[in-house]
């Protein structure tokens, strides 16, 4: 699930909890908002996470070791 579905359930999810005054029978729709914004809430959080992990910059290399022969030369 990708952040513009997360963000679409936290949309979808406040629109039906604070927008709507429906009534259904055997469903309760604000508790059903609730569940969604959750939903949407928890994906954005993994998806960030994930994301984060992924385009994090890789270490950059050490410098070279250089060593010093016995006759004086140097060497990698």
């Amino acid at each position: 699930m990708g952040m513009g579905w997360c963000i679409g359930l936290i949309g979808i999810g406040a629109v039906l909890t604070f927008a709507v005054d429906w009534r259904v029978d055997g469903m309760n729709v604000p508790l059903v908002g609730l569940i969604l914004m959750a939903v949407g809430i928890i994906g954005t959080c993994a998806y960030v996470s994930i994301y984060k992990r992924r385009h994090t910059q890789p270490p950059r290399p050490a410098a070279p070791v250089v060593e010093v022969d016995e006759d004086h030369r140097f060497t990698r």
